[in-house]
Parts: structure tokens; sequence; C-alpha cells
């Protein structure tokens, strides 16, 4: 008979399963499992499962040490799934069987704890064998967990580094893809730094030299200050409340340094949150209109925006609501993407999309596009960005756009136009960075989010 659940513990607002002991810790896991679940098998993001209002109840169940704990177990598990999964299914006489994808997902979440995290072995085998006691769905394997994560414990220290030099830590459409764009040495150097956590980027409104000195980091060649592991809450750090600063990084601050002379003239980022392209665009002196299809991320950049003592007009709509006649002088469109520019920081990407997201993404950027040249008249300018790293949601589909639509032309970027641009440069002029780009000497400090851009003429 199970142990009736005692009275709830404070880190928890709601019940516990009577089945389910009040055992320090197993909600945690618990937690990570659920969640682990919804990615890899639902398609859901982490930063929706994981958002403090509206993500999953059990997750927001906990205290905020025990949410940063199931944060650390799942960015963990994802970054190295293939490794994980690969020295669990060595250590298993057959393979687990089809349907039991629960067990998996225990076994993923203690092998992470093990493999990769500062935390005690043993409490993370004793928290995954009562895991698994406690689901009937997986009760009939609590010794099968318990044999497999202490066996991990034994042989890490020689298997761990032979397993990571032998997997990718990707699927395999996405390997595919990146081989047959950017060939086999650069996909090796861009999966590598996806291993490695990304540093912070700051942007700050004037004197980066400083701010670098002030929040202990380096600037990077293009500019921008970055830290590899900030002291505190970013909230705590010197220059927060004031407003000099806000986190954005390095590649993402690009796209905007591509506007030539925009003082006083009427500029329109078209999909503006969270808001630090917004921002960069009313420090350059640009009479800013954000929009904003969702309320709560356009409250969230207003808020924004107060901080940092920026002013901006801000609009609620779906870009293509607005009337064409809008006429700005110029306008930004960082379109919705799949986002695999960003592994370093959100490695549930891959593991929650696929080919045939990036290829819908494509087409709506297209469409999100022809309105964007529609709101500029005859010699605006137009810059389009995204955080993805398919040549679909880039330069392919800029060859589509300018081949049928004939409106527009690209305007090259110089090298010489933004300090340290020159090596993401393209032969076209278009912008292409990758996790590989900036080798700063060391791992922590190194890298870029993947950013496509490209500066575009309206020309009739």
């Amino acid at each position: 008979m199970n142990t009736p659940a005692s009275a709830p513990r404070k880190t928890s607002k709601i019940r516990q399963k009577a089945d389910t002991p009040d055992i320090p810790g197993l909600a945690v896991r618990q937690t990570a499992a659920k969640l682990l679940a919804a990615i890899v098998e639902q398609k859901t993001s982490l930063d929706g499962l994981t958002d403090e209002q509206h993500g999953q109840p059990h997750y927001r169940a906990l205290d905020s040490r025990d949410r940063g704990l199931v944060r650390a177990i799942l960015l963990t598990a994802l970054r190295y799934r293939r490794t994980i999964e690969a020295l669990i299914e060595r250590r298993l006489e057959r393979p687990l069987p089809g349907n039991a994808t629960t067990l998996s997902h225990i076994l993923h979440v203690g092998a992470a704890q093990i493999l990769f995290l500062d935390l005690p072995d043993h409490a993370a085998v004793d928290l995954a064998v009562e895991h698994a006691k406690h689901d009937p769905r997986t009760r009939r394997f609590a010794n099968l967990v318990n044999a497999i994560l202490r066996t991990l414990i034994r042989i890490k220290e020689r298997a761990l580094p032979a397993a990571l030099a032998q997997t990718v830590d990707a699927p395999d459409w996405f390997v595919e893809r990146m081989r047959q764009t950017y060939g086999e040495e650069k996909t090796k150097a861009i999966l590598a730094a996806h291993r490695v956590e990304a540093p912070l980027d700051f942007t700050v409104k004037e004197n980066a030299a400083e701010w670098a000195k002030t929040l202990g980091g380096i600037t990077t060649p293009t500019g921008s200050v970055r830290v590899s592991k900030p002291e505190g809450a970013i909230s705590t750090l010197p220059g927060y409340e004031e407003g000099a600063w806000w986190i954005q990084d390095a590649a993402a601050a690009l796209p905007v340094r591509l506007f030539k002379n925009i003082s006083g003239k009427s500029v329109a980022d078209l999909c503006a949150a969270p808001g630090g392209k917004t921002a960069q665009l009313a420090v350059r002196g640009a009479e800013v209109t954000a929009v904003e299809q969702s309320a709560n991320r356009l409250r969230r950049l207003q808020e924004n925006f107060a901080r940092l003592r920026l002013d901006a007009s801000f609009v609620h709509s779906n870009l293509l609501d607005l009337p064409d006649e809008a006429g700005f002088d110029a306008v930004l469109l960082d379109a919705p993407c799949s986002s695999t520019g960003t592994v370093r920081r959100h490695p549930d990407v891959l593991w929650a999309k696929d080919v045939s997201d990036i290829e819908k993404l494509a087409d709506l950027q297209y469409k999100l596009l022809q309105k964007a040249v529609s709101l500029v008249p005859v010699g605006g300018t137009i810059v389009f960005s995204n955080c993805s790293l398919d040549r679909l949601e880039g330069e392919a589909l800029i060859d589509r756009f300018i081949a049928t639509e004939k409106n527009v032309k690209i305007d090259a970027i110089e090298p010489d136009e933004i300090e340290g641009i020159a090596p993401l440069l393209t032969e076209r002029g278009e912008l292409r960075s990758t996790p590989a780009d900036f080798d700063l000497g060391f791992p922590q400090l190194s890298g870029l989010d993947g950013f496509y851009a490209v500066r575009l003429n309206r020309t009739r």
C-alpha cells in the first residue's frame, strides 16, 4: 500500500495526489519529467511551460528556487539529449518498450543531474526511483531505474567524454540541413557551440567600454557588452533601475544598425516585443511605432520602455491589419521564425520543431514582408531579420521574394558600416551570423545567436 500524502509543503500551492508522498525534491523531478514530455512529445515550448503567470500548473506551484532547478534540469536534459540517450541505451540489456516514454523521461531527468549538474548523485538516484515507484506506468521499472543510474555514477568519468566525442546533440533533420547549408566543419562548430550556455549580452545607451568594466565583462567586436555569468539577479545589476541598458544578444542588436540616418524619421517595428530593437530605434532618434499582436507582450514592452525612459507609440495589432497607407519612412520586420539560431539559450527549439514548421514559417514571413513593403513609400527602407539558421527563412526567402514581387532590391551592407561586421556578410551584402562566429578565446564568452538580416529598398 502506498504511503498517504502528508500536508503539502510550503513550496507547493496545489495538493499532492493521494498516492504521492511528500518527499523533499520529488515534486521538482516529477515536474521536470512532465515538462520534458510536453516538449518532446507535444512540441510545446519551454518558455511557455515555465511562464510565471501562464505556465504549466505543477511548475507554477513550486517556489522560485525549485522552479530554477526544474529549468536547470530541463535545459541540461535537452542540451545533451542525444548524449544522455546514448549512455542510457548502452546500459540496457534490451531497448525500452516503445510505449515507455514516461520511463524514458524519468531516466533522462536523473541522468542529466548525475552527468552534468552539481547535485548529489545519490539524491538524483533515490528521487528517480521514488518517482518510478509512484507512477503506475513505471512502478515495475523502479529497479531498472536504480540500476541504470547507479551504473552511470560509476562510469561517468570515463564514459561521458567518449560519449560527447561520439554523439551529435541534435535531431537528424537539423544536422542534415546545417550540413547542406554550412558544410561539415562549420556544422561541427555550430553544434559544439550549442553545448555551451550562451553568455549574457547588453545593449547600452552609451559608453559600452565603461559599462563592460562596471558589469565585469568585455565588449564584443560589434560593440555589445558581454558578461559570462552576472552576479545576482538582472534587476540588481548596476544600471538596471536607471535604464542604462537592456539584455539583447549581440547578433540581435545588428539589424537596427543597418538603417542609415533615421533621426526624426517615422520608423515602425512591426513585431516589436520584447522591445530591444524598438529601444535601439528610439535611442537613435527615430519616431518609433511599436506594433505587437500579443497584448501581454505589448504590456511587457511598455513596462520595459518605462524603465528605459524612452518614448514610442504602441499599437496592439496584427501587422497584416495595418493600413497600407500608413506611410512610414522605414520599417523593421523582425519576423516570427523557427528560432533555430537561439539553441544555445533555448535547446528545446530543436526538439519542439521540425522541417514542416520551418516551411510554414517561411510562407508566413513572405506574407509579412509583402505587407512591410506596402507600409513605406518608393525609396523607403525595409530591414528584414529573424533568428533562424535556415536558408529557407533567410537567403532563399529573399531570392523568392525579389524574383516574384519585383518592387524591392537589396541595399547591400558594406563591410565598414559597422565595426566588426565584415566576417558576417554574404557576397551580396546580407548579414548571416551563427553560434560559431565571434571566437573570443573562451567558449563561455564566444559565439552569437544565429541571425539573418537584409536591407531592402522599395523601388516602385
